[in-house]
């Protein structure tokens, strides 16, 4: 038999020192990565290249693996035929991306690129961007739209040489109901650091924020995977020995059918007795829905991320979040807690009317008036596919157009009142504020008197205030033990010499690690005292 080999990569983008963000464990999987693998399994078992080729599958995410293009290579020179693909690439993530890319075009090895990135340019009707030129330039083939009844083309056109330079189906979103179910491997969900692995029930959302991309790339209808799909996803999983599961819907709540799943989660935890434990995303409406929070709680959601986004009316109708409502936070949140569940919930820095000295005074007031437990902090952007990217365009604001500072963390428009110089100040001022240690010992009060479980809620503390404190990266980007390869740098930066590379990270580690466990002894000596 003649063999494919297809290498999905999902990559990571570069720190400002130009090194890869890579852990020995990550917080994340990626469920774009989950979603595309569980396509090719399908198309191996279909045989769709022909009954006399082998589809061979191999699956890294570059976050907790690293990557080296001369090994994706020889996995694909070594077999018949084969080709790359870079999954979910995010804004952030396309310098990156491209940088695998390159070496392997090179040697004349098919290459495709889609995600987020793609995507939102191409649904917007943007001309391209200096770094999806530099693709087509090279040959690679962009890939804009979801994968589910596409997939297996874009392998037959790879496997006959025919491979299209775009591939655009963003006008014609696909039934998800019973497509291929979305699978990791169980040795790259090791790879995390919870052992977590993730799904979608559904996709879209009604809601017209004007910085989200979801509503340009996945449309606003509602459409979701049948109950009997996303309970064969939790089966095959528990199999394993996997009980964590993260729904990464931007949304879960306007899912219509969020009912009859939540229904199946109660039915498989209380019936069949299956220890499976979830984490979802959420809007700030989602208690007007009758029986919606008592539900999750009682189908095994422990952490909600919910879409707060900021308190000032005004800024909120900037951005078209008109739905939000400061009067509804607090029952709200309430709600949660007593369904015994963890809030964590989004903050936007950087509108227009922020100083650092408003955003400072505004967490105050969120540390005294709202019962929520963690806050995560970003800074708003243009991101291709959101609606704020074209009034950006139009009013030239953008003033960094390094697709890598494009992370939610560096402020990369021109702002009234905030200078690029101290942005990285007030973001990290943002997060220091909100996790002092006084105000850890309230979040960890304010929560015994509820279901929640007190040691997942410090042990969450401790890494939101570690990632942000002593890594400096976003906490969803985080994770255990930072790995650093001297020749992995990104191609604008010199390598560094290995006599000055290796003693840095060698003490930097020891560092970091020994500030890691102060950190753990400190926040647990807090909740030990708040429980006594």
């Amino acid at each position: 038999m003649k063999k494919f080999s297809l290498v999905l990569v999902r990559p990571s983008h570069y720190d400002d020192d130009g090194y890869v963000i890579q852990w020995f464990r990550s917080s994340m999987p990626s469920n774009s990565l989950a979603c595309i693998y569980g396509l090719a399994i399908e198309c191996a078992k279909e045989k769709v290249l022909g009954k006399d080729v082998k589809l061979d599958i191999h699956v890294f995410d570059e976050v907790n693996t690293h990557i080296n293009p001369e090994k994706i290579a020889s996995l694909i020179e070594s077999a018949d035929d084969g080709m790359l693909m870079l999954v979910g690439v995010q804004s952030n993530q396309f310098p990156r991306a491209l940088d695998i890319a390159k070496p392997l075009r090179a040697k004349g090895i098919k290459v495709a690129v889609g995600g987020f990135h793609v995507s939102g340019m191409l649904s917007m009707g943007i001309e391209y961007d200096s770094y999806m030129q530099t693709a087509t330039n090279i040959g690679v083939s962009l890939f804009a739209g979801e994968a589910e009844g596409r997939f297996d083309q874009v392998l037959i056109d790879a496997s006959n040489n025919q491979i299209k330079p775009v591939y655009n189906f963003l006008d014609n979103l696909p039934d998800i109901g019973n497509t291929a179910i979305p699978f990791l491997p169980i040795e790259n969900i090791f790879l995390t650091s919870g052992f977590i692995t993730s799904f979608d029930t559904g996709r879209g959302c009604p809601f017209t924020c004007s910085f989200c991309t979801i509503i340009n790339v996945q449309g606003q209808t509602s459409r979701y995977r049948s109950v009997r799909s996303i309970e064969n996803i939790i089966r095959l999983n528990v199999k394993k020995g996997l009980s964590l599961f993260l729904i990464s819907d931007d949304n879960f709540a306007r899912n219509k059918n969020w009912e009859v799943i939540l229904d199946k989660f109660i039915e498989l935890r209380e019936v069949d007795n299956l220890k499976i434990n979830f984490r979802m995303q959420v809007d700030a409406l989602c208690n007007n829905l009758p029986g919606f929070i008592e539900k999750a709680g009682r189908a095994g959601v422990k952490m909600v991320f919910i879409g707060l986004e900021n308190i000032n009316s005004d800024n909120l109708i900037s951005v078209n979040k008109v739905q939000n409502k400061l009067s509804n936070y607090r029952k709200m949140l309430l709600s949660w807690k007593n369904a015994g569940v963890i809030t964590y919930c989004g903050y936007i820095l950087g509108f227009p009317t922020d100083t650092q000295e408003s955003i400072l005074r505004d967490i105050e007031i969120i540390k005294k008036e709202l019962p929520l437990d963690l806050l995560e902090f970003t800074y708003l952007a243009p991101l291709p596919g959101a609606e704020n990217y074209k009034q950006f365009c139009i009013d030239k604001s953008i003033v960094n157009k390094d697709l890598n500072a494009y992370d939610l963390t560096h402020l990369v428009i021109s702002h009234p009142s905030i200078l690029k110089e101290n942005a990285e100040k007030t973001y990290y001022m943002a997060w220091d504020s909100y996790f002092s240690y006084s105000h850890i010992k309230t979040i960890i009060k304010r929560s015994i008197e509820t279901s929640i479980n007190i040691t997942k809620l410090i042990d969450q503390l401790v890494w939101d205030k570690g990632c942000t404190s002593i890594e400096k990266v976003h906490p969803a980007e985080g994770g255990f033990l930072r790995c650093k390869i001297r020749k992995n740098r990104r191609p604008i930066l010199p390598i560094e010499s290995p006599f000055i590379f290796y003693p840095k990270y060698f003490l930097e580690t020891i560092w970091k690690q020994c500030r890691w466990a102060l950190l753990v002894l400190k926040i647990r000596l807090i909740g030990r005292k708040v429980l006594n």
